[in-house]
């Protein structure tokens, strides 16, 4: 064995030797319980089946989702880091592939002619530059981070796709729950001020007294306040429906559902927990991330060992044109050339910690993603148990204050009830038919909520 050869077993030896073996930590899915708690497996339609068409039962809404999909901003950027992370991969997987040039160069020298030397050369070939060979793989670990990364990024335009039409579903709803406000305002103010005007009445005819008509004044203004609260609250929401939209609402929607319809699908079922590894798209791109950072040590681990790498030229050199390209002018040069890493001062060894680092931080990421996703869907299941029996009494509870604010008009009107007694029954039944709005509203958000917790419809398609 030559000198040369023992330096390089020597250097191979030292880059084995530094390149020590860190453990890759996997996800810790313990924490995933077989079941949701008090869930219905069987019950409802699958949400697997279900694409946000099916969902939402409001053509209005549909539309509005519809425009939303195409002039979305957020949306256009998840789709445009889509393209981004594509091309990315194609230019890591060029590695891959020699890079071959083509050249041609003519020199020429002003010098006294020597016997042998040519005043003038032509050249002409291809060169091949830095052909690595990805003998310990890590031109293939950074391959694999780079498709990592693009198949994340496409799991996240998808979750941008499943939170826009969420998000456009809510404030939706919040516009539609609005509205319904207004018109409970525009219906209480008006009632309010036919029972400031029998009150004047009344006390024109001597059966009340003053402190009766300042009870119906103050109750009139305070509804008319409220009318004009009211006004701004819906404009507002109108405002936060475009701006998630993403363009002005058009003119040519059709008519809405009320709340009371149920514009949103409320039965999906939820299957089980483990379905949401395969389905919800954050939980696929921290699975993706994480695959990308464990790809990375890889690579971080293989730049310790050494890099043959090849450097190639063919083509033709002579000093006469005519005979630039005879047989006897070809030239070629082969040069293989093997590295190996001594020292760096530690930067190998931080890169690869640093790596590590970042693999665990992806397990942790994904855990997390996995935990979130199971107290969401659980919240929601709560949500869509309680929430039916909520409305149902609060319906109940209007009806009882309705009767009890027509008894104490009809009393008021007679004159055995007193002022105080009738205001309190309007303010009730007023106060009672905002908590029905706002508990019909709630339980929309919660349904679409839960259909975006459970991952949306297993198709990957993320443009349609």
């Amino acid at each position: 064995m030559t000198k040369a050869h023992l330096a390089m077993a020597a250097a191979v030896a030292l880059t084995l030797g530094a390149c020590q073996s860190y453990p890759v930590r996997t996800p810790d899915l313990s924490v995933l319980p077989a079941t949701y708690p008090a869930a219905d497996v069987a019950g409802g339609v699958a949400v697997a089946d279900q694409d946000w068409t099916s969902v939402v039962r409001d053509p209005r809404l549909a539309r509005l989702i519809t425009l939303s999909l195409t002039d979305s901003r957020d949306l256009r950027v998840a789709l445009l880091e889509v393209q981004a992370a594509r091309a990315q991969l194609r230019a890591q997987d060029a590695s891959f592939f020699p890079q071959v040039q083509a050249g041609a160069q003519h020199s020429g020298t002003r010098q006294p002619m020597m016997q042998g030397m040519l005043p003038e050369t032509t050249t002409v070939g291809l060169s091949l530059t830095a052909f690595e060979l990805d003998l310990f793989g890590r031109l293939r670990a950074q391959s694999q981070s780079a498709f990592a990364a693009y198949l994340a990024a496409e799991e996240g335009a998808r979750a941008a796709r499943l939170t826009l039409v969420s998000a456009v579903v809510e404030a939706y709803l919040a516009e539609r729950a609005a509205d319904e406000r207004l018109q409970l305002a525009q219906l209480t103010a008006k009632d309010w001020s036919a029972s400031l005007d029998l009150t004047r009445r009344l006390k024109q005819a001597g059966q009340s007294d003053g402190v009766d008509l300042a009870q119906a004044e103050g109750q009139a203004r305070t509804a008319q306040a409220e009318l004009e609260a009211a006004e701004r609250g819906h404009r507002q929401a109108l405002n936060a429906l475009a701006l998630v939209v993403g363009a002005p609402l058009p003119s040519d929607l059709p008519a809405p559902m009320a709340l009371a319809e149920q514009p949103v699908l409320t039965e999906i079922a939820a299957g089980l927990p483990s379905d949401l590894l395969s389905r919800r798209p954050d939980i696929l791109r921290a699975e993706q991330t994480l695959k990308g950072a464990q790809a990375d040590v890889r690579a971080a681990k293989a730049a310790f060992f050494p890099t043959l790498s090849l450097t190639g030229q063919f083509g033709f050199a002579s000093g006469d044109l005519d005979k630039l390209f005879d047989h006897s002018s070809r030239t070629w040069t082969w040069t293989p050339q093997i590295t190996a890493p001594l020292f760096q001062g530690g930067r190998l060894r931080a890169q690869h910690s640093l790596a590590d680092v970042r693999s665990n931080v992806a397990v942790a990421n994904y855990e997390k993603a996995v935990q979130t996703a199971f107290r969401e869907v659980a919240d929601g299941l709560a949500a869509r148990a309680t929430y039916g029996g909520q409305i149902e009494a609060q319906v109940g509870v209007v009806a009882a204050a309705e009767r009890r604010a027509d008894l104490s008009q009809r009393r008021f009107r007679a004159g055995v009830e007193n002022r105080i007694e009738l205001l309190d029954a309007q303010r009730s039944l007023y106060a009672a038919r905002q908590s029905l709005i706002q508990l019909r509203q709630e339980q929309a958000v919660a349904s679409i909520n839960l259909y975006r917790a459970l991952g949306g419809p297993m198709a990957r398609a993320i443009y349609g």
